[in-house]
């Protein structure tokens, strides 16, 4: 009978220990609100302000309140748009979270009150577009070892520590996006190259733009506006004009009271010298303002030769002499097949 009681209890206490090692388990992966978009697509919990139909796509349907860190993706070649939600953190943790994934886009979504906004590990070819990212006590959003050739384009970036945080990366690209009243630094690069800055705001910050061994970065039509040192350097030396145009820098005229408009270029004649490595050779004369392109760049010119190829075809038809005479529509679908 003893034996039986004493076997009893121990089964009882071992059951009763993993059970409460499933829960402390659970309450890890839960992280005090967290919500993962799982590799396999599924999210966790399955009650998050999150829906998807595909697996694809996921859009939040609330806003999101967490007590350490908000999203968590770990699945590739997905998009999470924020449809103008908020996710508000309690000033510690990540809002949200990429590690080792590629080909993510995260959109339209506000960020709030976390250490770092959105915090990229090691995550690659991915976009960051028309987020709201702004009061976190760290980093706004920050690009951490090897995440490289992601695009942050259209992003409002505001009242955090730092603006955006690159460290040992390469290959990405910032555009239009508006980077303010942050703290220390509007930007800040350790040990990153061959990124290119594009068109944003860089304004109100104690520093606009930190380089630190970081060289053969492109910078060109941004506008560094009162921040109160615009630029600092440390054994980097980067390019800060296209060879005709640079960057509008607000305290040109302070430095140099003298300098004259280059004909109607809108550049001034003197450079804006920053060190010995480092100079904007075409200062602007006023800011530049970036307008996100309604489709890209690159389709211009094959447009425009199926436009002139589209002329030439109806100019001949025209042309022929004693040829029926076809419904416009007819025309116009031949002339498709025949490009097609």
């Amino acid at each position: 009978m003893f034996r039986n009681t004493v076997s009893a209890i121990m089964l009882s206490l071992l059951v009763i220990s993993t059970l409460a090692l499933a829960f402390k388990v659970q309450i890890v992966r839960a992280d005090g609100g967290t919500i993962y978009i799982n590799a396999d697509g599924s999210i966790s919990p399955s009650t998050a302000p999150i829906y998807t139909a595909d697996n694809i796509t996921y859009t939040l349907t609330g806003n999101i309140t967490a007590v350490i860190n908000g999203i968590v993706i770990e699945r590739d070649n997905i998009v999470l748009d924020g449809a103008g939600y908020t996710e508000t953190g309690s000033g510690i943790g990540n809002g949200t979270t990429l590690t080792s994934i590629s080909n993510v886009t995260v959109r339209n979504l506000t960020i709030k009150n976390f250490t770092d906004g959105i915090y990229l590990y090691s995550s690659s070819n991915s976009t960051l577009y028309g987020n709201d990212v702004t009061a976190n006590n760290g980093v706004g959003i920050v690009l951490e070892t090897s995440s490289d050739n992601n695009t942050l384009s259209a992003n409002n970036i505001a009242d955090n520590y730092d603006g955006i945080g690159f460290n040992s990366n390469s290959g990405n690209t910032l555009s239009g996006n508006n980077i303010t009243a942050n703290s220390q630094y509007g930007i800040l690069l350790n040990s990153s190259s061959n990124n290119v800055f594009y068109g944003n705001n860089v304004t109100n910050s104690e520093y606009g733009i930190e380089f630190s061994v970081s060289s053969n970065n492109f910078i060109v039509y941004n506008n560094f506006v009162n921040n109160t040192n615009q630029v600092s350097t440390e054994f980097s030396a980067n390019t800060w004009n296209n060879g005709s145009v640079g960057n509008y820098w607000s305290d040109y005229l302070t430095k140099y009271p003298n300098a004259t408009q280059v004909d109607s270029s809108g550049v001034w004649n003197t450079p804006y010298v920053i060190d010995t490595n480092n100079t904007d050779n075409h200062p602007l004369k006023v800011q530049y303002v970036y307008a996100i392109p309604e489709f890209p760049s690159f389709l211009i010119l094959p447009l425009f030769m199926i436009a002139t190829l589209l002329a030439v075809i109806v100019y001949k038809k025209k042309g022929v002499k004693n040829k029926p005479k076809l419904d416009p529509r007819e025309n116009d679908f031949s002339a498709n097949q025949k490009l097609a």
